[in-house]
């Protein structure tokens, strides 16, 4: 495939060297790989067997070694000074410090003043831990994670209608005997390319405002207007209805709710649609007739969907669609939502969210809590209730009622976050800052105190992938002199706020048997899962409840017999659209959307220190049709500041003439004045509190040039 790349480099690795097996650091669909070689040589290859990237890696994937030997790899803890300097310190003075400071700002401003902030890439043991220190060790409702801005939309959407939010309830290889696979807001051969390969047989209708590498391989792209992609689901319902394209059986027998979503887009005809979203009337009826006469189709939703003040809606409407042609529950046919980070999945079902607790279980939920309190042994009356969701977190810092003091661990907000300038002016204004790292991101740039952790292929742990399914990480190496895992860090926090030592162990597989017990009986209940199995190769996909000493064979398609609702129907959801926060005006007249680039991952903290992937994309740009750039008195390769009601972000000019004319794009993972996130706003979807990330109104200049 195009978007694919050979391994780089000559060469071989001795047969003899040691190997591990593992995976993938970076997105969801976690490629499994095989690494060789010591620190300062480690090679990897794909594991030729494992379904999912059979035997493929993106350049990203390739290069992932090159990050464990980054030349300012973080080998020491550092402290700021009161010359305002991180300088080197000891684990030990480092802790105690971090110790000292939490206890002295709960004592002042009670628990609430501590907060902490997690991440979609942390391991199941990880997120399980950080989840259960916060709300144990600190006593704070004051916890949520960077998944909040990937997959937050998606999983509210799919927990209403399904029951339960499993980002795709099919294993991955399905999608291979698609006749026709419909993707709305989804540019896989950038983002994952390896599932490109399951993707070749089907012929694809890729909604999204630009022309991705993805929609040049479709049969039909469909383009609306950033923001619109409610209105064009509706559309595509009501084409689906009026020309007798839906599954009346399947309506009847497996969902609910029908009626009441026809009615809210029975005004929602194809002509009005091409209106607001600018997709021609005609396109739509031929992607709702691909859909319904393939004997064999899938709807997939990503970020370019759901990273709106109305994403919840926004996929509530295309499972409304699925459920409509009779799609989800059905063997080679179905509805999924891909799943970002590494461990996006697994990230949100172990209790790192502001209102979960492991195994999706609710904080409000009295039996609930009960259950997860009595794993940990404490009194369910003294766990917190929810607390602030990701960026209503990162807003109150250091305000009146707000947290003093934020650890974070396995995030970049500096760069990943809305409304970024406003969020680092919060960052700053901290009573305390603490940063666990293992390079020095932007964020850990502002902290008060760094505590250098262990990378991904130094550390032993599970994840989940975007299917469900279960996943070892194995440590090919020990981690440098200097550093410890983020279990360890944890642990020694604890004990040092008075925890007792047990509760927090450090060895990944003593927390998962926890975990497994955390999670019994619940939505994903992982008890019937074990390391043992794992590393015996089997593939387990939750819920995998323990079975007695069978062993529960793993749930790979959850849906084939009934839906999680207790009457096992699937439940419609009427919604209608409404424009975005921002829309382009006289002041600000263009839209701009956001999103990410073959070479580059999340905020690039990672990726922008191999030398391979800064040589693909060096630097941040803003891509705009030629007749866009002709009309700001712009040129290609230009320096351009691109201005919105929150900021400016200075970028380098990329004519594209596949572009809308109104719209441009700027990629999310540089830092400083190049920062797409400068543009973002605190517009959030009322249910999921999902940001806005992909709808800005904003105006191009020359750099430098008043407007």
């Amino acid at each position: 495939m195009s978007a694919e790349h050979p391994a780089p480099g000559p060469g071989t690795v001795p047969p003899t060297a040691r190997q591990s097996t593992t995976h993938c650091p970076y997105c969801a669909l976690q490629c499994a790989t095989v690494l060789s070689g010591e620190r300062g040589g480690v090679a990897v290859r794909p594991s030729p067997d494992f379904p999912v990237n059979q035997g493929g890696l993106c350049h990203k994937g390739w290069t992932a070694p090159a990050v464990l030997g980054a030349a300012d790899r973080l080998r020491t803890p550092l402290v700021r000074g009161t010359d305002g300097e991180l300088a080197p310190a000891s684990w030990d003075d480092a802790l105690t410090l971090v110790a000292a400071e939490l206890t002295a700002i709960r004592a002042r401003h009670g628990a609430d003043a501590v907060a902490v902030f997690g991440g979609g890439g942390l391991t199941n043991e990880k997120a399980y831990t950080l989840g259960k220190f916060a709300r144990l060790a600190l006593g704070t409702a004051q916890i949520d994670y960077n998944g909040r801005f990937c997959m937050s939309s998606a999983a509210a959407a799919a927990g209403e209608a399904f029951g339960l939010d499993r980002g795709l309830p099919f294993p991955v290889s399905d999608l291979a005997d698609a006749d026709v696979v419909l993707l709305a807001g989804a540019n896989p051969a950038e983002t994952m390319p390896p599932l490109m390969r399951h993707l070749e047989r089907a012929d694809l209708i890729v909604i999204d405002p630009r022309r991705t590498r993805t929609a040049q391989q479709a049969a039909l792209h469909l383009q609306p207007a950033p923001g619109t992609d409610l209105a064009l689901a509706l559309g595509l319902l009501h084409a689906a209805v009026t020309e007798g394209l839906i599954d009346k059986e399947y309506i009847d027998t497996r969902t609910t709710g029908f009626e009441d979503a026809w009615a809210s887009c029975v005004a929602w005809w194809p002509e009005r649609v091409e209106q607001v979203t600018g997709v021609p009337a005609h396109d739509q009826r031929t992607a709702i007739r691909m859909l319904a006469a393939a004997r064999r189709s899938y709807l997939l939703t990503g970020r370019g969907a759901e990273q709106h003040s109305k994403g919840t809606d926004t996929v509530a409407a295309f499972i409304n669609l699925a459920l409509a042609l009779g799609l989800p529950g059905r063997t080679g046919s179905g509805f999924g939502t891909l799943t970002g980070q590494g461990n996006g999945q697994g990230g949100r079902e172990m209790g790192q969210k502001a209102d979960q607790l492991p195994g999706y279980r609710s904080l409000t939920d009295p039996a609930d809590r009960a259950h997860v309190a009595s794993v940990w042994g404490v009194d369910a009356n003294t766990l917190p209730q929810p607390g602030r969701s990701a960026y209503e977190l990162l807003d109150a810092l250091a305000t009146e009622n707000g947290p003093r003091a934020l650890l974070v661990f396995g995030s970049n907000p500096v760069v990943s976050a809305p409304r970024a300038a406003r969020v680092t002016d919060r960052l700053n204004a901290l009573d305390l800052l603490v940063v666990a790292d293992f390079v020095p991101s932007e964020t850990a740039a502002l902290a008060d105190v760094v505590l250098p952790v262990a990378q991904w292929a130094e550390e032993e742990g599970t994840l989940t992938s975007l299917e469900g399914r279960v996943l070892r990480r194995r440590a090919h190496l020990s981690p440098p002199p200097g550093t410890r895992t983020d279990l360890e860090v944890l642990h020694h926090l604890a004990v040092r706020l008075g925890q007792p030592a047990h509760r927090f162990p450090t060895r990944p597989r003593e927390v998962f048997e926890e975990l497994r017990r955390a999670t019994a009986g619940s939505r994903a209940d992982y008890s019937g899962i074990s390391y043992a199995r794992l590393d015996a190769g089997e593939a387990l996909h939750w819920p995998c409840p323990a079975a007695g000493g069978a062993g529960h064979p793993g749930t790979p398609r959850p849906f084939l017999d009934r839906f999680a609702h207790p009457d096992g129907r699937a439940r419609f959801t009427a919604v209608d659209h409404r424009p975005p926060a921002q829309t382009p005006g006289s002041r600000f007249p263009l839209y701009a959307t956001t999103g990410r680039v073959l070479a580059h991952y999340q905020s690039g903290a990672q990726t922008r220190r191999v030398p391979d992937l800064v040589a693909a994309a060096p630097e941040a740009v803003v891509e705009m049709h030629p007749d866009t750039a002709r009309h700001h008195h712009l040129a290609d390769g230009q320096l351009a500041d691109v201005t919105s009601a929150y900021g400016t972000a200075r970028l380098r000019v990329r004519l594209t003439p596949t572009a809308r004319r109104d719209t441009v794009f700027v990629p999310f993972h540089y830092p400083g004045r190049a920062r797409a996130n400068l543009l973002t706003g605190d517009a959030l979807d009322p249910r999921s509190r999902m940001p806005e990330f992909k709808v800005s109104a904003v105006r191009v200049t020359p750099a430098g040039e008043a407007p």
